[in-house]
């Protein structure tokens, strides 16, 4: 099965991102948002009001993730010579479904597919493209191991820095679940972050809005069952 390429993003110390198209290393966190229409601020019209968070037991708990969100380059690019392209289409095509997540070039990134569970789901997002946002869901059916094209020359995530026995980078394996009912834009996200954050409800710490550039990002049960119930909504 051909390899599943990514974007890399640059984080921090510029470390390549993984797999985005799965790829935004060269879009700034500015050009990703301006892809989209610029939603006021503040406002969320269905509003986190109506929605029904779980009552704190007075105890500051640590946060827990266990939903994903994964971004990937639906249009076409060139990577020293390979199309890193590949949309949720794509993944529909392959071999049940089924698809490795290979080319992750960040840390931060490669330690959140380490901590993937088998049977977790995540959102498909296409990244990098006219209008970002969420497409589908996938689940992770094989959790993490050594990333194959960190050992390929030909790949343009080749790490000459790796030794395979002990690699750097890891990958997981996920299968597309279904569609979402329907695309759920970033500007929508992004409208209902800025009044949450105003407010306090569960996307006002969303790792899409705090850390753009992870192609990678775990969001917790609250964050995943909103966005997920975004798909019920008329689009605004």
């Amino acid at each position: 099965m051909q390899s599943f390429q990514v974007l890399q993003s640059r984080v921090d110390k510029k470390e390549p991102d993984a797999k985005i198209a799965k790829t935004e290393e060269e879009t700034s966190d500015k050009e990703e948002e301006e892809k989209s229409a610029k939603p006021p601020a503040g406002s969320s019209k269905s509003g986190w009001k109506n929605w029904k968070k779980k009552e704190s037991d007075g105890e500051e708990s640590k946060i827990t993730y266990c939903h994903w969100l994964l971004k990937s380059e639906p249009e076409s690019r060139l990577e020293k010579g390979v199309d890193v392209k590949f949309s949720v289409d794509d993944l529909k095509a392959q071999p049940n479904q089924t698809t490795c997540w290979d080319g992750v070039r960040n840390y931060q990134a490669r330690n959140f597919l380490r901590s993937m569970k088998l049977g977790q789901q995540a959102f498909f997002y296409h990244s990098n493209c006219k209008e970002p946002g969420i497409v589908a869901l996938v689940k992770i059916v094989k959790e993490a191991y050594p990333d194959h094209t960190q050992f390929d020359q030909k790949d343009p995530h080749y790490d000459s820095t790796s030794r395979k026995e002990n690699p750097k980078w890891s990958m997981v394996d996920v299968q597309f679940v279904r569609m979402t009912k329907r695309f759920i834009p970033l500007s929508e996200i992004k409208a209902h972050h800025l009044a949450h954050k105003a407010d306090g409800g569960p996307l006002k710490d969303m790792m899409l809005f705090t850390r753009q550039r992870l192609s990678i990002q775990p969001l917790t049960q609250e964050e995943f069952d909103f966005v997920l119930s975004l798909e019920e909504e008329k689009p605004h």
